[in-house]
């Protein structure tokens, strides 16, 4: 497996939500949230103002009274989920997680967004949760590339709402990109590009226009794509696939 890794540079004063999201505690987002509500500390001093900034491996930071990792080598990984893995570090039902499928990596890392336990495909893992959160963020437009068999004939009709897009119950969809691929009257068989990554996303779109997923494949995430990775395989990331990855989303 081809490794790269890029080590974090510390020894500068840093947003605290961005240090608490870098250390793989928490999403930006989220680490808004504990520092409102009081549970930070830096060198011991309650913080609840946000912008507020530290040095990472030199000012003691504190969730909850506990000290958060220093700075370590940022990993990022793809794997080729199978069918019927969740994309968690656990599951309380006991299912099948990807965490057990990355034998020999020693560093403790995040799923970068979801594929639903039904899908397979592409699913990135890093702990660098600046990155993460940007890749998962809808406002960076991250490309999501999938192949979708369908249910039936699909209509031109129901192709043309999807690249429009669609009304979904939390919201519209927002255009896609779509290929028709092959299709008959048992199925058919198509490409879509999608710049958000919602719960089912893929599935609820089709299903709004009247059409059932039957088999879903991610295969590309911006420009990375799945290639000959083997279902259940996984390697790290190259450092020009990274660097790339970093430059959709404004990361220099």
């Amino acid at each position: 497996m081809t490794k790269g890794r890029s080590a974090v540079k510390s020894l500068k004063p840093r947003r605290v939500n961005q240090i608490l999201s870098l250390s793989g505690i928490t999403s930006r987002r989220k680490a808004d949230e504990l520092i409102k509500s009081g549970r930070v500390t830096i060198n011991d001093h309650r913080v609840t103002e946000l912008g507020v900034r530290a040095v990472w491996d030199q000012d003691s930071i504190k969730v909850d009274g506990n000290e958060i990792p220093g700075p370590s080598k940022r990993i990022y990984l793809m794997i080729n989920k199978p069918f019927g893995y969740v994309c968690t570090l656990s599951d309380p039902e006991g299912r099948p997680v990807v965490a057990d499928l990355l034998k020999g990596v020693e560093e403790r890392v995040y799923p970068v967004g979801r594929l639903d336990f039904d899908s397979l495909g592409l699913l990135l893992l890093s702990n660098d949760g600046e990155l993460a959160y940007r890749i998962t963020h809808p406002k960076y437009h991250v490309p999501r590339t999938y192949k979708a068999d369908i249910e039936g004939e699909i209509t031109d009709a129901a192709l043309d709402f999807l690249r429009k897009g669609v009304a979904l119950g939390d919201g519209p969809s927002g255009s896609s990109e779509i290929e028709l691929i092959k299709r008959n009257e048992r199925r058919s068989t198509v490409r879509i590009v999608i710049t958000q990554g919602r719960n089912r996303q893929v599935r609820r779109m089709f299903e709004a226009v009247g059409f059932s997923v039957v088999h879903l494949i991610r295969t590309a995430i911006g420009g990375i794509e799945i290639g000959s990775l083997k279902i259940g395989e996984y390697r790290h990331l190259r450092s020009s696939e990274v660097n790339a990855l970093k430059k959709i989303v404004g990361i220099r």
